[in-house]
């Protein structure tokens, strides 16, 4: 299947979900507070529902200040429209067992998606510092690495937020950064000025691409990115402070042997440490069995919005955190910035400072 297929056949499932969402929300809403339903009601649940992939669609044509409100506008709404259709889906469930007063009902429903919206929304824009220690065989001496991904700069998450990792990057005086995909978010919003405060990063900066890279334009980014001092790896190795550092290009198969077999195709020195940066977190066994020791990944943002933060689990293994296969090891980033609704329910955005220890 060719991507433009996949692609409008994503597109389609999208907007007949996300149609099917505002129509049962917006309809049960208008029982419970005695809404007439006229054609202004249909009209303006049409809108709300074509407001995101408006915004995909002018986001990637346009680049102004208008583009960019009418981006976040549209973001906040999917994450209002999620939020609401969770709270009338449990309210539903409610009324099959016990009465309620359908007008209280309906307003307790959008004062619970008001005080969701706000907290979710302030949470996001905090970004945690994780703490980890890993054992490293015949490592030479303690190593500080920061890890950052899902970084996503673009429409919404700009220069300004960038210079906040950055600033909280330094602050942990690493010895090493590494970026592990998603950095890019939008077709225009990626630009030379948006990624400049890489450039005061106080240590050597390695990058590796993920899914977002290949919507941004691989090409694209990669010229935007040697404005920096991001040295960028694909399919590559390149030895750091006694450490071998493998950059693996992301996938877009959820599934498969392609870091398998990409790992093939480089020599890897069993006896010296290594560290795998690849924005999937799956594979991990194969990248074991390769003789790494330790695998940084992100892409799931820990689910970024509960219940998503559940969900995750149903798709993959390994959504968040440290882990251990054999004498390997696996970090999966929560993500330092977010997609798509600019919120963040039971899981926080983070940089992770990662402790090398002689084993």
């Amino acid at each position: 299947m060719n991507k433009i297929l996949a692609f409008i056949i994503f597109f389609g499932i999208f907007l007949t979900i996300f149609l099917g969402a505002h129509i049962y929300v917006f309809l049960r809403l208008s029982n419970l507070l005695n809404i007439k339903r006229t054609i202004w009601l249909y009209l303006i649940i049409a809108l709300l529902a074509l407001s995101f992939p408006l915004a995909a669609i002018l986001e990637r044509v346009v680049h102004n200040l208008f583009a960019r409100i009418f981006y976040m506008a549209a973001s906040i709404w999917i994450g209002t429209i999620f939020f609401l259709l969770v709270i009338t889906l449990l309210h539903h469930a409610i009324s099959l067992f016990t009465k309620t007063n359908t007008r209280t009902a309906g307003i307790v429903i959008l004062i619970l998606t008001a005080i969701l919206v706000i907290y979710s929304t302030i949470n996001a824009l905090f970004i945690g510092i994780d703490r980890v220690e890993v054992p490293i065989k015949n490592l030479d001496s303690e190593i500080k690495i920061v890890h950052i991904s899902d970084a996503h700069i673009g429409p919404i998450n700009r220069a300004g937020y960038l210079s906040k990792v950055v600033g909280k990057t330094n602050s942990l005086n690493p010895d090493i950064v590494l970026i592990t995909g998603d950095l890019a978010d939008g077709m225009n919003s990626f630009t030379e000025d948006a990624v400049q405060p890489l450039n005061d990063i106080k240590a050597p900066v390695y990058f590796t691409t993920g899914n977002h890279e290949q919507y941004a334009g691989i090409e694209k980014v990669e010229n935007i990115l040697k404005t920096t001092k991001i040295k960028i790896l694909s399919n590559e190795l390149i030895t750091e402070k006694g450490i071998q550092i493998i950059g693996i290009d992301s996938s877009m198969e959820m599934s498969g042997d392609h870091l398998k077999e990409t790992l093939k195709t480089i020599l890897i020195n069993k006896t010296k440490p290594s560290i795998l940066m690849y924005h999937l977190p799956s594979e991990f066994e194969a990248a074991s069995e390769a003789g790494i020791n330790l695998q940084l990944s992100g892409h799931l943002h820990r689910g970024q919005i509960f219940p998503f933060t559940i969900f995750s689990r149903m798709f993959f293994k390994r959504i968040y955190g440290l882990y251990q296969y054999n004498n390997s090891y696996m970090y999966v980033s929560s993500g330092s910035g977010t997609w798509g609704p600019p919120m963040r329910l039971g899981s926080r955005s983070q940089i992770t400072l990662i402790t090398l220890k002689k084993n």
